[in-house]
């Protein structure tokens, strides 16, 4: 196709996405050839070690097929995201609900648990908005993912999340439930056409505030974006210039629209918005629970895992692939 000289007369956004298109699959293809040459290999050196009855090269072949397992579960879960969407980068949401101030430091627990797993998956994490709370925590904070199938990953984190332990704010030692919404967006490429009218924006810009140094909270470096036939509004005050908060904003905004669009044309709401319609506190999809037992609990696939510590610290990879495997 390529060799055809037609095709060069396509479209450079058109022929941009079919190379990233084309590049995608050849990378799957190359994986596949290399996990087939490997375990070809760790047969043949079995059967010769099984000859010669050398336990130590045998032991050696183990641990390569147990590598060779894992790679093999990752490249099929992969094969489970293959919505349009999945192999986007993500734009993740957190808002404090019911609880206060242990709300808003459960917002700045579940911000580490997925930093820590972009973290894990080497993908890249950059925040776009960050309101503090008013004694400890975070009220709300928004932020990006990047790296390969973001989205069709974290899609599965879209809902309620709800946290039950001892409080370390209640003097009195009594148990509380905490709970907040992660909200789940693709980020969309340019290859995504949404036309924004400027007559259509109310551009407002503020003084930013919290973390930041003295640099953002003498100007007004924040931006509030509002897209007046929709309502939708996009902030962003991480940026120490007006113009670069103004540039996330609006990227934020694309994304939303975008799914404003997609909803339209599809005549129902898309798969990642399915629970939408459930959100309110105590619509939990999953429970945390520290006390008085320790264990976390996915309400629509009941997966549980005992070690609450492991999945805080970013493992939530049991989840995912059963949220995924569910669909």
């Amino acid at each position: 196709m390529m060799s055809n000289a037609s095709f060069w007369q396509k479209d450079q956004t058109e022929i941009s996405r079919f190379n990233r298109q084309r590049a995608l699959l050849r990378e799957k293809i190359d994986l596949w050839q290399k996990l087939y040459q490997e375990s070809e290999e760790a047969k043949i050196l079995a059967q010769m070690a099984f000859e010669e009855e050398d336990e130590s090269t045998l032991q050696e072949v183990n641990d390569d097929v147990d590598q060779l397992e894992r790679e093999i579960k990752d490249l099929e879960l992969q094969s489970l995201l293959g919505d349009a969407d999945d192999k986007r980068n993500a734009i993740l949401a957190i808002n404090a609900g019911a609880g206060g101030t242990e709300a808003q430091d459960w917002v700045e627990m579940l911000l580490r648990m997925f930093i820590r797993w972009s973290e894990n998956k080497e993908m890249k994490v950059q925040m776009l908005d960050h309101l503090p709370g008013d004694e400890a925590g975070i009220k709300s904070v928004t932020f990006t993912v990047t790296g390969p199938y973001a989205y069709g990953h974290l899609k599965s984190e879209h809902g309620i999340h709800r946290m039950v332990r001892i409080s370390p704010f209640d003097a009195t030692g009594r148990r509380h439930t905490s709970f907040a919404s992660v909200s789940v967006l693709p980020e969309v490429d340019t290859d995504i056409m949404i036309q924004i009218d400027e007559k259509d924006l109310r551009i407002d810009t503020y003084r930013a505030s919290g973390p930041g140094g003295q640099h953002v909270n003498k100007t007004n470096s924040a931006v509030r974006i509002t897209h007046l036939p929709t309502g939708t509004v996009t902030q962003c005050q991480n940026e120490k210039s007006q113009h670069r908060n103004k540039e996330m904003a609006m990227k934020v905004l694309r994304s939303k629209l975008y799914e404003i669009e997609k909803k339209k044309l599809e005549q129902k709401k898309h798969e990642m918005h399915q629970t939408q319609k459930d959100i309110a506190w105590g619509s939990q999809i999953r429970s945390y629970v520290f006390n008085p037992y320790r264990m976390v609990k996915d309400h629509r696939t009941n997966v549980e895992v005992g070690n609450v510590e492991v999945v805080m610290d970013g493992n939530i990879d049991a989840f995912i692939d059963a949220y995924l495997r569910m669909k």
